[in-house]
């Protein structure tokens, strides 16, 4: 089993920033891939960023050049640097871990229990 624990969210202007923080335990392994998603009111979750354990970077579009997803290997630990946040970013924040290994079409998913973010106007 693999637990994540998120933390950072909060209630935040239009234009500030925030952190979010999520560290992962239990038995990890493979390939794995660390993210956020997002889920607005009586919308679907979204993928916000994601990164691999090589560091490949991947953004929503609405997010590009405000959001910085990193990563601690050693620390099986993720972070998303939120600047300039909108309105619109308002959401829960749910921290994810993919595993998959090479040559097999295995693969595991998990979720954190989500960190609020909402941004006032």
């Amino acid at each position: 089993q693999v637990q994540l624990v998120e933390s950072g969210g909060g209630l935040v202007q239009a234009g500030g920033s925030l952190r979010l923080s999520c560290a992962a335990s239990g038995s990890i392994f493979g390939i794995v891939t660390m993210g956020w998603y997002r889920q607005a009111p009586g919308s679907q979750r979204v993928l916000v960023a994601a990164i691999t354990s090589g560091t490949i970077k991947k953004y929503a579009d609405s997010v590009k050049g405000r959001f910085t997803i990193s990563r601690d290997n050693a620390k099986n630990a993720v972070h998303l640097q939120m600047n300039s946040l909108k309105p619109e970013d308002t959401g829960v924040y749910y921290c994810a871990l993919e595993m998959t290994v090479v040559g097999s079409d295995w693969k595991k998913n998990y979720w954190g229990q989500g960190t609020q973010v909402t941004v006032s106007s």
